[in-house]
């Protein structure tokens, strides 16, 4: 939390992509200004969650809507901060790109190229390991280069060198039909996409009002999907497509609810270790407020 103007402000990260529409909403209405005093305040993260995880560890953040496999592993690291929840319950898609003169080729025959990542332990460098696990082709081997963001992995892949980008394939979309990257595959989570994450400090401080907004977020989830111009709106903002943007609605799950399965997290931490991203997995309730959290 942090001071601006007289007015105590929670800060909110997330990425700039069309997921976190909710949120957006919602910092639009500043419910807690009058009960409060508390400004929300959203802040765009391009450089996806390894920046977010620390963020989060430095203090730069109090609230960030992170991926899963990336919350996990920098949790088993070191990282304080713990989940209130998930985010979004429904698995990623993320579309394998490359270079747009390489468009014929297919993910076997590039295995040896470099992956483009935003940082090491952002989603994108893990899902490399995803990918190469389920292509055959051994995680040892892999090779990256950090772009940053996904403006970097535009301006990589103007290379003649082919390269590998795995991003949110919505996401991707407008930057595939105007030909600067050639989409060549698909690899979904095989866990729940996105979890909200505190650091403990704010969680001891201000524990009433994630409370109060944890319930204020669910019920914007449930009324905007009344909205049957949704996806237009949501398009229109993150500048998507409008049927694409319904076909993501269709297969997107938002969290409403204090669940989460337990087998969502061993399942993370197997593929975690057999990449070798973490040495030890840990029991559930390490990643969690369990005053926030009903694991089933």
């Amino acid at each position: 939390m942090r001071y601006r103007g007289g007015m105590e402000q929670l800060l909110i990260t997330g990425v700039p992509e069309h997921f976190n529409y909710p949120w957006k909403k919602l910092i639009v209405e500043q419910p807690f200004l009058k009960k409060y005093d508390v400004q929300l305040i959203w802040e765009d993260e391009p450089k996806g969650s390894g920046a977010m995880n620390r963020s989060l560890r430095e203090g730069n953040t109090d609230l960030a809507i992170v991926l899963t496999e990336s919350f996990i592993a920098d949790r088993i690291a070191g990282n304080p901060a713990r989940a209130l929840g998930f985010y979004v319950e429904s698995p990623l898609t993320w579309g394998v790109h490359t270079n747009p003169q390489f468009a014929a080729k297919s993910i076997a025959d590039l295995k040896e190229s470099q992956f483009l990542i935003s940082r090491f332990g952002s989603g994108s460098h893990l899902m490399a390991f995803l990918l190469a696990e389920r292509e055959g082709f051994g995680s040892s081997t892999l090779q990256f280069e950090v772009i940053g963001d996904l403006q970097g992995a535009l301006r990589s892949a103007k290379s003649n060198t082919p390269k590998l980008f795995l991003w949110e394939k919505f996401t991707t979309s407008p930057y595939v039909q105007q030909g600067k990257f050639a989409r060549i595959g698909e690899i979904p989570t095989p866990w729940p996409c996105f979890v909200c994450v505190a650091r403990p400090e704010v969680v001891h401080t201000h524990r009433a009002l994630l409370v109060e907004l944890q319930a204020l977020l669910w019920q914007e989830i449930e009324e905007m999907h009344q909205d049957r111009a949704l996806h237009k709106k949501i398009a229109a903002m993150y500048q998507l497509d409008p049927e694409e943007t319904l076909s993501w609605l269709s297969n997107t799950t938002w969290a409403t609810n204090a669940y989460m399965g337990a087998s969502s997290f061993t399942t993370t931490m197997e593929f975690l270790l057999r990449a070798g991203i973490i040495t030890h997995s840990e029991s559930v309730e390490h990643f969690v407020y369990p005053e926030f959290v009903r694991i089933v």
